[in-house]
């Protein structure tokens, strides 16, 4: 028999995987909308990702200690705000940087990219007069799921709170993916742009649209994760978008579901490693797990090397 305390902190360790897998997940599907399409590693989600939670800091900061609002106020000011503005950079980003430079060296997009991150992460520190902002702690009441004897099994508000609107989204996001005539138009253009452009659809507003989602999920995402920790920074931002790419890399393009999926069941791994085993070398592990899955599933020449974490295959295109 397994005793119940080490079944109740195994409980908890799970439980408090749910907010970092649906995380990853959210981020996944964003990034696989546009990755799908393009075919290239592209840094951007992780800055924006990083971009939004730094906004939603200094706005809510601002609202609280410039406009004197009541602290939800202050909140909901921040993460509007932050939102509107990270939509605003990738529009720009994409418009400006990104689309002019696939078109004559896509490799040169995840050059790009890193030095976005930069710029946008000077621009925050800027405004902020280089302090590191915190936000003050909300939604921290517990709630018990298991009273075990000498360990109870509990969440906080804001982790149920995150965990359940992030999956949500995602669920319903693959839903209209799968169901909807945009999302047709999507796996069209994923497969073949140039016979779905024969076919009458426009190829560049696909990739437009799928690039502002692209930019929503990530604004989402790092709002609701700097809610969560408190704070963020571009160091996070780019780990979080590395995870992601090398995810992605690796998973099915053609399905941000799936990808969405493996990068849930990479965040639940990386929650156990750092319960179970050394959390100084976490990150070490978790990055070298990607490289060995990316090493056993390449495929023979002639076939796409990128292959589902759930070992699905595609031909290449």
């Amino acid at each position: 028999m397994i005793p119940e305390t080490d079944l109740a902190y195994l409980l908890q360790q799970l439980l408090n995987a749910a907010p970092t897998a649906a995380l990853y997940a959210m981020l996944a599907f964003g990034y696989s909308l546009s990755f799908g399409l393009t075919k290239r590693a592209d840094f951007t989600p992780g800055a924006l990702f990083a971009f939004a939670g730094q906004m939603f800091v200094f706005f809510t900061s601002f609202g609280y200690d410039r406009l004197w609002l009541v602290y939800p106020a202050a909140l909901a000011l921040g993460a509007v705000v932050a939102f509107l503005y990270t939509l605003l950079a990738a529009s720009l980003v994409g418009s400006r940087v990104i689309r002019p430079l696939s078109s004559i060296s896509p490799n040169s997009v995840i050059i790009a990219s890193l030095a976005i991150m930069i710029t946008l992460m000077e621009l925050v520190r800027i405004a902020a007069d280089a302090r590191d902002l915190w936000l003050s702690p909300f939604l921290n009441a517990r709630l018990t799921i298991w009273n075990a004897v000498g360990f109870p099994v509990v969440l906080t508000q804001i982790q149920v709170i995150n965990a359940s609107t992030m999956a949500a989204i995602v669920i319903a996001a693959s839903l209209f993916l799968a169901r909807s005539h945009l999302g047709r138009q999507w796996r069209a253009v994923c497969d073949d742009s140039g016979a779905a452009q024969l076919l009458g659809v426009n190829s560049g507003r696909v990739l437009i649209t799928a690039s502002l989602v692209t930019a929503a999920f990530s604004a989402v995402a790092g709002i609701m994760a700097t809610g969560y920790y408190g704070s963020m920074d571009f160091g996070s931002g780019l780990m979080f978008g590395l995870k992601v790419v090398m995810i992605a890399a690796i998973g099915d393009q053609s399905s941000p579901a799936k990808s969405a999926l493996g990068a849930a069941i990479f965040g639940i791994v990386e929650t156990l490693w750092g319960a179970y085993m050394a959390y100084l070398w976490r990150d070490l592990a978790m990055f070298s797990l990607l490289v060995i899955l990316a090493v056993l599933l390449r495929r023979e020449k002639g076939f796409n090397p990128t292959v589902s974490l759930l070992g699905h295959r595609r031909p290449w295109r």
